[in-house]
């Protein structure tokens, strides 16, 4: 969302957004749980700027190859179950990464990217003729107005945050893999970490990288953003 992006870091935007932990109740929670956050590859929209919420398009070679990568990077990391978005990139992804391994999987719609109804699969340059107005209200306040006919940032982050309320009920597990959207594990991070959602823009999630959050009696502490390192048992 590059335009966006600019109107982030003001005040206003960043008062209006509330700064409350949703996962309070996971204090129950006595072991340290480790997210393993893993964004899909690169895909042929992202090489041509389009929006891709739901849109189905395909990893690019290069994507392919960062899924490999990662597949490499992790391969010593103990997964006790994988999250990912119902996306077929991110499908995709996680197969890659998780070659020669029976991890069990769970297909969550809460890890589905943002939504951008008639704007997906079309460049903003397009939109600032096409859908002048609707787009034009967009970028002056994207944490209200809504895509035409998509999913608004406040829906978007009601789910994300749906997400994370069913965090406990994986509280068996130590290492949870999550493969999701940039806009998905931004916010996810963001809120963990007891930020107004908002602040998703401070954490670019890269491709063919890793990062890790740990949580533990409703604490969250970021221990890695963007690694390209192989992980090894400390």
């Amino acid at each position: 969302m590059p335009p966006a992006k600019k109107r982030y870091f003001s005040e206003k935007n960043v008062a209006q957004s509330g700064a409350l932990s949703c996962f309070a109740h996971l204090t129950i929670m006595r072991d340290t749980m480790r997210l393993w956050l893993v964004r899909h590859g690169e895909t042929e929209a992202n090489v041509a700027g389009l929006y891709s919420g739901h849109a189905p398009t395909p990893l690019t070679e290069k994507g392919i190859g960062q899924a490999k990568t990662l597949h490499t990077l992790l391969r010593h990391a103990p997964f006790d179950l994988v999250l990912r978005s119902e996306l077929e990139r991110a499908r995709h992804t996680a197969r890659l990464i998780l070659e020669g391994r029976d991890t069990r999987q769970h297909i969550l719609p809460e890890l589905n990217e943002m939504y951008f109804g008639d704007w997906e699969m079309r460049h903003h340059r397009d939109l600032t003729r096409e859908d002048a107005e609707s787009y034009a209200a967009w970028c002056t306040d994207w944490q209200n107005a809504v895509p035409t006919n998509g999913e608004g940032f406040q829906a978007f982050t009601r789910r994300v945050e749906r997400f994370i309320s069913r965090l406990d009920a994986f509280s068996d597990c130590q290492n949870l893999l999550i493969v999701s959207h940039q806009g998905v594990l931004s916010l996810l991070i963001a809120r963990l970490l007891a930020m107004p959602a908002a602040s998703l823009w401070h954490f670019r999630v890269e491709q063919g990288c890793w990062s890790a959050i740990d949580l533990c009696e409703g604490f969250a502490t970021l221990k890695v953003l963007n690694s390209r390192a192989v992980w090894r048992p400390e």
